[in-house]
């Protein structure tokens, strides 16, 4: 059994971490969070410490190790702008990390990571739980076993509602969250260029706070790409069946499935993590490259 601590325990997804935690067979020994409603920790590891000031969080951790208590592992569901402060806070403990997505917001943050975790027998992992959903698995079986110099054209629309409340949190802020791309779609991106080989060329037709749309070239792809939050965006068919998201991921006018399978991604990540087969630095830095030049696209 591995001890696990978790920065960011209040967060939206840090309840998906905790199931990985608990669904491996694993503990959460102390939880951080600066906002205190996270009754949701009941549910998995109600014997867990927690605080809601760094500090004594910080103190709290030192205490247990110099006790004798291992910390395996930390989890950082954090807003996206502290993942590296956290990740660098991480291996200066002794611990393998496992980091939500983006892992940082801009790819030179992943070359100092890389320089940094050399120092250290430590590894920063990563969550890019697209690479273990069995339709996107199955696609790049697919294109492998294809034609290698053929150019696929595809379509790729993921809407996601969100409330007001979105610009007035850190997720509205480009600064913080590096925009709707690194929000809602640097999975997309990553598994894109995962499958379908490097990045040649792109632009950006769209980029306003609730929406980003414009094209990826890659390797074997053309890619038009529609990102939103504005649930007036939703077509007919999600609005009337009361569905506040809609993702469509058409290869050549032929529909991929992926609209399900998402809720168990969080712990088969954590299943390869624990294996030693995690995703790291180098794999989470192409689609970090994407996401940056399409925030710093100017139109």
């Amino acid at each position: 059994m591995k001890n696990f601590i978790l920065i960011g325990a209040a967060g939206y997804i840090a309840p998906r971490h905790m199931k990985a935690i608990k669904d491996t067979g694993n503990t959460l020994i102390a939880a951080f969070d600066p906002y205190d409603g996270i009754g949701i920790i009941d549910s998995y590891f109600p014997k867990s410490s927690f605080f809601t000031e760094f500090e004594r969080f910080d103190r709290h951790i030192e205490k247990m190790k110099r006790s004798g208590t291992t910390i395996d592992y930390v989890s950082i569901c954090s807003p996206n702008y502290l993942h590296d402060s956290h990740i660098r806070y991480g291996l200066r403990i002794g611990a393998d990390v496992i980091c939500e997505k983006p892992l940082v917001l801009n790819p030179w943050n992943v070359d100092a990571l890389i320089e940094l975790e050399k120092e250290y027998p430590n590894k920063v992992n990563t969550i890019l739980q697209l690479r273990h959903h069995k339709s996107i698995l199955d696609l790049k079986d697919k294109i492998e076993k294809g034609d290698s110099e053929k150019v696929y054209e595809i379509d790729l629309t993921y809407i996601t509602s969100r409330g007001q409340w979105y610009f007035t949190s850190w997720k509205g802020n480009e600064s913080k969250s590096g925009g709707i791309s690194s929000n809602i779609g640097v999975h997309f991106f990553d598994m894109l260029q995962w499958i379908f080989g490097s990045i040649k060329d792109f632009s950006v037709h769209i980029k306003t706070p609730d929406t980003n749309a414009g094209t990826l070239k890659f390797k074997q792809a053309n890619v038009n790409w529609y990102l939103s939050i504005n649930s007036e965006k939703l077509p007919t068919s999600a609005k009337e069946n009361g569905l506040p998201t809609f993702r469509s991921l058409k290869i050549a006018g032929e529909e991929i499935e992926f609209s399900k399978g998402f809720t168990e991604l969080h712990t088969v990540s954590y299943q390869k993590i624990l294996e030693g087969k995690g995703y790291g630095l180098i794999d989470a830095k192409k689609s970090i490259e994407i996401v940056s030049k399409i925030r710093n696209k100017e139109l």
